[in-house]
């Protein structure tokens, strides 16, 4: 059992930057896969990046790719993502996911048994 507890969020200006950090609680943590997906009002949650558990490979969204990273840091159960040059359509309450099942499919939300509470990250123009 997995337990995920996100920070970082909050209000920046367009074009600014945050880092997201995900608090895991279990030993198993280090052997599990992590994501970020998103969601913004009205929308459906949307995959963002992944990682897997050993620091490689990393899947990222088209939408994402170069800008932010998503990384861990498995000795302190903590995964985060830096998210830069953020635009306002990007305004959404971001999850922090793990799985620690062999899946290929990591961009999608059943690929993830376990989920944070989320937290706001609002861009404004």
């Amino acid at each position: 059992q997995v337990q995920l507890v996100e920070s970082g969020g909050g209000l920046v200006q367009a074009g600014g930057s945050l880092k997201l950090s995900c608090e895991a609680s279990g030993p198993t943590f280090r052997n599990y896969r992590v994501a970020w997906f998103r969601q913004a009002p009205g929308k459906d949650r949307e995959f963002v990046a992944a990682l897997a558990w050993s620091g490689r490979p990393t899947l990222y969204a088209a939408s994402v790719e170069g800008r932010f990273t998503i990384s861990r840091d498995n000795a302190k159960n903590m995964a985060y993502l830096q998210m830069n040059s953020l635009k306002p359509e990007e305004t959404a309450v971001y999850y922090c996911a793990a799985d620690g099942r062999t899946l290929t499919a990591w961009g999608v939300s059943d690929s993830y048994a376990y989920w944070g509470q989320g937290t706001q990250v609002t861009v404004s123009s």
